[in-house]
């Protein structure tokens, strides 16, 4: 049974014909970790479209930039590393974007229990910016 149910696969004759490399090229890179193909039920290696698009950056990287095969690894894992931290950040923001707009429209007490930082409304720092100009004041009449 395939992993990737419903999504086109292709055959690793097809694969290999079309982007001018010998099948064993394939099994290697497979075998390396580089490349994880699904199996049909007669275990007959499936390629899908992202599996082609890993495909193309391995074979870039060893044939246009000379990469050998384990630098082609330390590339791809952190390659993979950098877009689960991007997913992290555009997270991060989103849930900073959707606090923001919820404290401007004032669905949300201010005081959250789940903010990163404790936020001063601005009510108050107006009251203590107006408290601090008339400190000196009060000082020099004594």
């Amino acid at each position: 049974m395939t992993k990737n149910r419903g999504k086109a696969a292709y055959m690793i004759s097809a694969v290999a014909e079309q982007y001018e490399i010998h099948p064993q090229t394939l099994r290697l890179y497979e075998r390396e970790g580089l490349l994880a193909p699904s199996r049909s039920e007669g275990n007959t290696r499936l390629y899908t479209d992202e599996d082609l698009e890993r495909l193309e950056v391995i074979l870039k990287l060893t044939r246009e930039l000379g990469v050998n095969l384990a630098g082609v690894e330390i590339i791809l894992n952190m390659r993979e590393k950098m877009e689960a931290m991007q997913a992290q950040m555009e997270g991060f923001i989103q849930g900073l974007n959707n606090e923001l707009s919820q404290r401007a429209s004032g669905t949300r007490p201010v005081a959250s229990t789940n903010s990163l930082v404790p936020v001063i409304q601005i009510s108050s720092l107006t009251v203590r910016s107006s408290e601090a100009k008339r400190a000196p004041v009060e000082r020099k009449r004594r």
